[in-house]
């Protein structure tokens, strides 16, 4: 009769300490896990703050399933309603048990003492159970709190602090781990189960499938049983369920302050990047290409739409951020190289670069850059050079630009990681040297995008949908953020109609490539030395989307460009960020830009066809005819490839697509031509060489097959597919 006496005496009068406020408890409860949410309100990300327990945000009474409330209180304390903080009945029955066992197999804690013993470590249970003193003093403390408190507060506060199984704490958390749903949708079934596990959370599955099976007979005479056992065997199911569908933004928390768990993502399109990822890497199958990372940004508000870091489980690196990692940017600065020198007139999009072989210096002797597209010698067009990615007229335009203004540029555009002078890229910053992060070079493109006006990108919602003067900020807080101009409007227009147009691109690309989408869209794809980095970023009228596919650990890849990597990603959440947001229509040009019809002519006939092109005002040609000048023979001699060339295979272009140019000074007396000592052909037209890792010497002969000239050259980098072991020509 021991807890008897005990209890009789809390009721007897002896003082009582004060017991803490309902509201003051409830707002000390903090979840143990952060909840990222994403523009509309969906959970999207759970991220532990505490790894010793498991608890949800508080639940309020009238959110918890009245099956739930019936079975706890059947289980654990009857009289809840009828008692005032101690079951003197419960007690006593549980004394006499007791005593006839002789040990204590029955306990008689209210659920008013347990919420007592809660908020006093003092009145905590041992291991060999509650001394005479700590039973008087929780009846005490249960008296004190039936006396501040009501009895759905006392009930609610059991509920959010009661443990269920391990380190599962409160109803919310257990409702959502244990069963995939929130606490108001518990059926009898699984409130059975749960009141089961309030007096033994560590028992074995028998035992709590037992006594889950009393509790819901016990509410109902005719309760199925034999549903206990399937729900029990779905936890497990549920919690791997559970993490997939709400981790899904592992890297966006670090971008918000620990005040702000909105984030600016939409859910749908944050699983519709991660599902390219998961789609397209799978069909590289062996290729050695195991990560990924895409970001979305919305053009005008700068809002991140989605943000996925790395490809998952798919990756042996799967919590690496690679969308903020440094990574080689291969051809992914050309249109800021050509931006500039269209900003400071140096050259129009219809302007011609020669194509021909040429050397430069950067910083490590002679390099040789080549292009390798269909008409690889010769004039072309500043638009065809950037749309289908040529190199020769890249490092030609860097040459009329100066490497420091563009260096300084792309400083501008955001690109942090350019952190060495100008003079350690040198012209291969045409070609990828520099080091860039998907997040900021995907921010840059965005500025062509948004009429050449640089903002930084947001993880915080502003509008909803997407608008620079919405959700809540006041319109003064977006126009004051950082903004600064990259291009003017007519030159950021220009760069995104030279970057959409397909027939521009058909040199190298072809029609049929995954950067034809349903819709109008402009894009640029590169791919770094020995196919580490691949990448595609482009824009509609609505969005900006940045794909990179390579490795965290910078092994390379198997024949994996950018076109074939990162492409076919892109090309996948620009369509689904189209039908969610609506394609667009990209605007129309600006009024400094005029229309003319040009003509292109050359002697030898390699001309691009005549279209209407565009132009800043005041740039426009005289007359429709761009000519070109002939040129000139040097006598039986090479005059292409130059002596000591350093060739870079490009493996963003197509291996069948990427020849050197054999070309004489005089055809009419040497035409033939070896390599390495294998005969490659006799041709008066120059002869196209596919060439293949290593150093080579070129010869050229003349009919009797004397030697006329040789030059060595040197081919670095990777193929997508392998030639022969010489390489092998076509004519011109």
């Amino acid at each position: 009769m021991l807890l008897v006496a005990a209890a009789t005496l809390g009721w007897l009068g002896v003082a009582h300490a004060e017991a803490p406020k309902f509201e003051t408890v409830r707002h000390a409860h903090t979840p143990s896990e952060r909840l990222i949410l994403d523009r509309h309100g969906a959970v999207i990300q759970h991220l532990r703050s505490d790894d010793k327990v498991r608890r949800s945000a508080w639940v309020s009474l009238d959110a918890v399933s009245p099956a739930l409330i019936d079975a706890v209180l059947a289980s654990e304390d009857r009289r809840f309603f009828e008692h005032g903080g101690v079951d003197l009945r419960a007690a006593a029955a549980a004394a006499i048990t007791n005593l006839g066992q002789g040990s204590a197999v029955r306990g008689a804690s209210s659920i008013s003492m347990q919420v007592a013993a809660m908020m006093d470590r003092t009145l905590a249970r041992a291991a060999d159970g509650r001394s005479v003193r700590q039973k008087l003093d929780q009846a005490r403390a249960a008296w004190a709190l039936e006396r501040d408190w009501s009895k759905p507060q006392i009930l609610e506060s059991y509920l959010n602090r009661v443990y269920f199984r391990g380190e599962i704490q409160g109803v919310g958390a257990a409702a959502e781990v244990l069963f995939g749903k929130a606490p108001h949708g518990l059926n009898a079934t699984e409130s059975a189960i749960l009141a089961a596990l309030i007096r033994a959370p560590q028992a074995p599955r028998a035992v709590v499938e037992r006594r889950a099976c009393e509790v819901l007979r016990s509410l109902d005479a005719r309760g199925d049983c034999a549903q206990i056992a399937y729900a029990v065997d779905r936890w497990g199911n549920i919690g791997r369920l559970r993490d997939e569908r709400e981790m899904v933004a592992p890297h966006v928390a670090r971008f918000l302050s620990a005040e702000s768990n909105q984030s600016s993502l939409d859910r749908d399109l944050q699983l519709a990047a991660r599902d390219a990822i998961a789609k397209h890497l799978q069909q590289l199958g062996g290729r050695n290409a195991h990560d990924a990372a895409v970001v979305l940004i919305h053009n005008a508000s700068g809002e991140v739409l989605a943000y996925v870091g790395s490809s998952g489980r798919l990756s042996a690196a799967g919590e690496v951020d690679a969308a903020r990692a440094r990574r080689q940017a291969g051809s992914t600065l050309k249109p800021f190289i050509y931006g500039l020198g269209i900003e400071r007139n140096l050259f129009t999009s219809a302007t011609l670069l020669d194509d021909a072989p040429f050397s430069v210096d950067v910083g490590g002797g002679a390099y040789t850059p080549q292009n390798y597209a269909h008409e690889y010698v010769g004039p072309v067009s500043v638009r065809t050079a950037l749309a289908s990615s040529l190199n020769v007229p890249a490092i030609r335009a860097l040459t009329l630009t100066g490497v420091a203004p563009v260096h300084a540029l792309l400083r501008r555009a955001g690109l942090s990681t350019l952190v060495d002078d100008p003079d350690h890229y040198g012209f291969s910053l045409a070609l990828g040297s520099a080091d860039v992060t998907l997040l900021e070079l995907t921010n840059a493109y965005r500025a062509i995008a948004n009429n050449g006006q640089w903002t930084a990108p947001a993880f915080t919602c502003r509008s909803n949908p997407p608008r620079p003067d919405a959700c809540g900020v006041p319109r003064a807080q977006v126009a004051s953020a950082e903004s600064r101009r990259l291009f003017s409007e007519t030159t950021a227009w220009l760069l995104a109609d030279m970057l959409s147009d397909r027939g521009a691109r058909y040199v190298t690309f072809g029609f049929d490539n995954p950067l034809a989408l349903s819709h109008w869209a402009a894009v640029k794809t590169g791919t770094s030395k020995d196919m580490r980095d691949n990448w595609a970023v482009g824009f509609n009228a609505r969005v900006t989307v940045g794909v990179w596919v390579g490795n965290a650990s910078g092994a390379p890849m198997h024949h994996v460009t950018g076109i074939s990597g990162a492409g076919p990603i892109w090309a996948d959440v620009m369509e689904a960020a189209a039908a969610r947001l609506g394609a667009g229509r990209f605007r129309d040009p600006p009024s400094g830009l005029v229309r003319r019809r040009v003509q292109f002519a050359a002697n030898d006939g390699r001309v691009e066809a005549s279209r209407d092109e565009w132009f800043a005002r005041g740039t426009e040609p005289a007359g429709p005819l761009i000519a070109v000048r002939e040129s000139q023979g040097v006598g039986a001699r090479i005059t292409a490839p130059t002596d000591g060339s350093v060739i870079a295979l490009d493996p963003d272009i197509p291996a069948d697509r990427q020849v050197v140019q054999l070309a004489s000074g005089d055809p009419a007396h040497a035409s033939c031509w070896q390599v390495n000592g294998e005969p490659i052909g006799c041709a008066t037209a120059p002869l196209r060489w596919h060439p293949v890792p290593g150093d080579h010497v070129v010869r050229l002969l003349d009919a009797q097959g004397q030697e006329r000239d040789r030059v060595s050259l040197t081919v670095r980098g990777q193929l997508a597919r392998r030639s022969s072991p010489a390489g092998s020509t076509t004519p011109q």
